[in-house]
């Protein structure tokens, strides 16, 4: 089996963590100049590697092994969200790095472009994956200011290079590392988590339109108050959810707004941002039509309630045999200390599931945090998780 060179591995990822620093996590959004110098820097790691390596029109940085033979791909994305930690993405890519040196000629490399949404639902691996439109290119914009996406590509450098598409044929599969996000591994005590299913998600904007008013001067019995009406429907949301959902289903309204938002105005308009995940189809169908009957009954009340999609990912399977492999190799380095188990989380891995047969690795969080800038993973349980993933590699490639 390969043998990892865990110094090596961690002054990578500690590299890594100086572009775009922030406390002791990074800042370092889709194309902003520190998420393009990083791609720079991974482009280079892999050259030294000896992959042919390139960052294409869409900032995925792709290397490709040397030789003819079956090749795996593997990867994950560079970029964070704000003000947040150093290894969500980070630690997958380079797992990757380090498995094309000890697997010579076996491992392609990505960092995928976006992962986290800045612009768009996971547009680098989905572009590689041919199911990115040059239509879909044009409506993508920055979700903090609006920049369109086709601006941010020009002004990273990336504008008119072509994007690279997978060729299927190269490829035994997909394989991605990443830590849990979570604190279920660390709370039961284990290693290494092997990926069965990977959530879908279903986001919503839900916007209410009342009339704004003076706040001292309107009766409370004429009010079109647009903020009640969206604390009362967010709340009968929580109220009626359980019934429908899973035992993992999880359900967060993580943005509200109120317009003008002042502390003497009735609001005459408010928007929440509402998701839901589960890795049964059948489940997000059903909570789905849950929202859409509270909205018709929000709509009996004073305010005019709306409904708009901002998009959905399709939950996916990740491939039995790979799931195999990489629990033979975590008996081989954490016995008895790995389990099977569901990613709450989204990932690239469903996308190229769609492609090719995928699975994923996790390692613990500590304390569960992730999408802060106190996320952490202890050295070790890194280390072993790369060595965990190198093994299952081999295996998948026949080494």
């Amino acid at each position: 089996m390969p043998q990892i060179d865990a110094d090596r591995l961690l002054a990578d990822l500690y590299a890594l963590r100086e572009i775009g620093k922030y406390k002791t996590g990074v800042h370092r959004p889709t194309f902003s100049p520190d998420d393009v110098r990083s791609r720079h820097w991974l482009a280079g790691r892999l050259t030294e590697a000896g992959l042919a390596a390139d960052i294409d029109g869409i900032g995925n940085v792709i290397g490709l092994a040397p030789g003819d033979g079956p090749k795996l791909l593997t990867g994950s994305h560079l970029e964070t969200q704000p003000r947040a930690g150093w290894l969500d993405g980070a630690m997958g890519v380079i797992f990757g790095l380090e498995l094309a040196r000890v697997l010579p000629g076996g491992i392609d490399v990505a960092g995928w472009a976006d992962e986290e949404g800045h612009y768009g639902s996971f547009i680098g691996s989905r572009s590689f994956c041919g199911l990115l439109s040059e239509a879909e290119i044009d409506t993508c914009r920055y979700r903090e200011d609006g920049t369109p996406l086709r601006t941010a590509l020009q002004n990273a450098g990336f504008a008119g290079r072509p994007r690279q598409v997978m060729d299927a044929a190269r490829y035994r599969g997909y394989l991605e590392a990443h830590i849990e996000q979570g604190a279920e591994l660390e709370n039961s005590g284990q290693q290494i988590g092997v990926v069965t299913a990977i959530v879908g998600s279903h986001r919503f904007r839900i916007v209410f339109e009342g009339q704004q008013n003076h706040a001292g001067t309107t009766r409370m019995a004429i009010r079109k108050d647009a903020g009640v009406a969206l604390v009362r429907l967010a709340s009968a949301i929580y109220d009626r959810f359980p019934a429908a959902a899973g035992p993992r289903t999880v359900w967060t309204t993580g943005t509200i707004t109120l317009d003008p938002g002042a502390p003497s105005v009735v609001p005459g308009r408010a928007e929440m941002l509402f998701q839901f995940r589960d890795t049964d189809p059948a489940i997000l169908a059903r909570l789905e039509a849950v929202v859409e009957e509270l909205v018709a009954e929000a709509n009996k009340g004073p305010c005019k309630v709306s409904i708009a999609s901002r998009g959905r990912s399709v939950p996916r399977a990740m491939d039995a045999g790979f799931q195999d492999a990489l629990e033979r190799a975590a008996e081989r380095h954490a016995p008895g200390l790995h389990q099977r188990m569901p990613s709450g989380a989204g990932h690239d891995a469903q996308v190229l599931a769609e492609r090719l047969p995928a699975a994923m690795l996790f390692v613990p969080s500590i304390g569960g945090i992730s999408h802060h800038y106190t996320e952490n993973t202890a050295d070790a349980d890194i280390v072993r998780g790369c060595q965990v993933f190198a093994d299952a590699a081999a295996d998948i490639l026949g080494r």
